[in-house]
């Protein structure tokens, strides 16, 4: 279902909102400015319905939080060290949104521009969105696409295409917060896997240290399910972002058909299965969640939802030493990311 609110998006015109339906009672919501999701209601064994999703009270509110509330991300998820790259002897900068660095594409990102509605149903929304050269300092004319569908098994995909007419970094991503207790709850008593053997240790602006670290042994280690509460802050690359903000290199090398972590509610109702075709997932627990609007006309705290975005390794386009496919996008290829929540009721 479309419909159109008397809110005014930044570009002063109606906003736009998608709702998708299966025929067991789930339903997503979403927003055309930013290609946004609003919210996610699953119907639990009992009857009840959960909301799995963060998120505000009304449209507006959006405008006023920068924690990305369930916001399509890009040009380039995650963060550019010092904003600038090279591709071969050209030099690029871009457009820093967090100190020197940029953060989410840049401080115009996009998840601050109206995508357009290519098509709509019950079941699926197809928004796009030019990106013209220049933007936020990228080369290139970048089109893109954001494709969301929920299916009758309460599996609702993402699935970002890209093309350009110069190389140019891609990395697209949706910034959805989880929290399957459905209210405003510590989010550090679930129970996370998170199917990877390395992440990547980073500095206080999240700009990587060095190499990829081996996640044995260390409280990055979530191979066998554990509360994200278990091992929190006890080590130095944890404490220097307040938490788990960190990028893991997944085991399942961009088989989307394998799971690549699974997260569980605290009572044991929900459990949410995530499935990717990009090579890392960013786990982020909500460090700096602290005054973010929420609904009902409260706010969130830290640590009330978490993240699992789907994405390149941080400042990829600097370091091409990395284990996982070129972030550079070349004309003539097509960038295609595909990402599934799948969420079981117990």
């Amino acid at each position: 279902m479309l419909s159109e609110t008397s809110v005014a998006a930044p570009d002063g015109l109606p906003v736009r909102l998608i709702t998708l339906r299966n025929s067991g009672g789930m339903v997503v919501t979403l927003m055309d400015w930013g290609a946004t999701l609003l919210s996610a209601r699953v119907p639990l064994k009992d009857g009840s319905v959960r909301e799995a999703l963060l998120g505000c009270a009304t449209p507006e509110h959006y405008w006023e939080q920068n924690a990305f509330l369930g916001a399509s991300i890009g040009r380039y998820a995650n963060r550019i060290a010092k904003s600038r790259f090279k591709i071969g002897e050209q030099e690029y900068a871009l457009t820093p949104s967090q100190g020197e660095n940029q953060l989410h594409g840049g401080p115009e990102g996009f998840d601050k521009r109206r995508w357009c509605i290519e098509r709509q149903n019950d079941s699926e929304v197809l928004f796009s969105l030019s990106s013209p050269d220049g933007d936020q300092g990228f080369p290139g004319n970048v089109n893109a696409s954001a494709y969301f569908r929920l299916g009758e098994d309460n599996r609702l995909a993402i699935e970002y295409r890209a093309t350009t007419d110069q190389p140019c970094p891609v990395n697209l991503t949706n910034h959805a917060y989880f929290n399957l207790d459905g209210e405003q709850s510590d989010v550090r008593s679930h129970t996370l896997q998170l199917l990877a053997d390395e992440y990547l240790p980073v500095d206080e602006m999240g700009i990587p240290t060095g190499g990829l670290k081996r996640v044995a042994l260390t409280s990055f280690d979530f191979r066998t399910p554990k509360t994200v509460a278990e091992e929190f802050l006890i080590d130095e690359d944890q404490r220097a972002v307040k938490g788990y903000d960190h990028a893991f290199l997944l085991q399942a090398k961009g088989d989307a058909s394998l799971p690549a972590a699974q997260l569980w509610s605290a009572d044991n109702q929900l459990q949410m299965t995530v499935y990717t075709s990009a090579p890392a997932l960013q786990f982020y627990s909500g460090n700096y969640l602290d005054g973010t609007p929420a609904r009902g006309g409260k706010v969130y705290s830290a640590w009330q939802g978490l993240a699992l975005e789907s994405e390149f390794l941080p400042d990829s386009p600097n370091r091409p030493d990395y284990p996982q496919p070129d972030c550079i996008l070349q004309p003539g290829d097509e960038y295609v990311s595909l990402t599934e929540y799948l969420f079981t009721a117990w």
